[in-house]
C-alpha cells in the first residue's frame, strides 16, 4: 500500500534529481557530440576577387585558392553579410567588422570568424564546374 507507493516515488524522485545533477556535469567537462558535416555544392565558377553567399558560409575565390568563411558572428551569432563595395565582412546586430579571410578587425567580437574546407570540382578536362564546403 502506502510504503509502495512512497518507495516507488522516492526511486523516481532520487533518478531525476541523478539525472540533473549529471547533465550539467557532463556539459562541464566539455562532453559534446559533434554534428555529422554537412556538405554544401556550390555548382559555379567563381573568378578570382569574386565571392559567393549561401545561407551558412560565404565562399571567396582568393588568388591562393578558395576559402569558406562562416557566416555566424563570434560575438552573439548573427548571420554576417559581405559587403563588397567596402571589402569587408559586417555583422549588422553590432558592426563587428572581418576581412575576407574571417579575421576580426572591428566590434564587439574577440575571436576570428571560423573557416570550412573547400574542395574544387573538376571536369574530366581540368576545368573548374565548382566547389563542394564542408560545414
Amino acid at each position: 500500500g502506502r510504503r509502495r507507493f512512497l518507495a516507488k516515488r522516492l526511486k523516481w524522485l532520487m533518478t531525476v534529481m541523478l539525472a540533473s545533477l549529471t547533465l550539467p556535469l557532463l556539459r562541464f567537462t566539455g562532453f559534446t557530440v559533434k554534428p555529422k558535416p554537412r556538405y554544401l555544392t556550390v555548382n559555379k565558377n567563381l573568378a578570382v576577387g569574386a565571392s559567393h553567399t549561401d545561407h551558412d558560409f560565404i565562399l571567396f575565390a582568393l588568388a591562393e585558392g578558395p576559402l569558406a568563411v562562416s557566416r555566424r558572428c563570434t560575438h552573439l551569432g548573427c548571420r554576417v553579410n559581405f559587403r563588397q563595395e567596402l571589402n569587408i565582412i559586417e555583422c549588422p546586430c553590432h558592426q563587428s567588422q572581418f576581412t575576407p579571410q574571417g579575421v576580426r578587425l572591428a566590434g564587439p567580437a574577440q575571436k576570428n570568424l571560423p573557416t570550412f574546407p573547400v574542395r574544387v570540382l573538376e571536369d574530366e578536362n581540368g576545368m573548374t564546374t565548382g566547389y563542394e564546403v564542408t560545414v
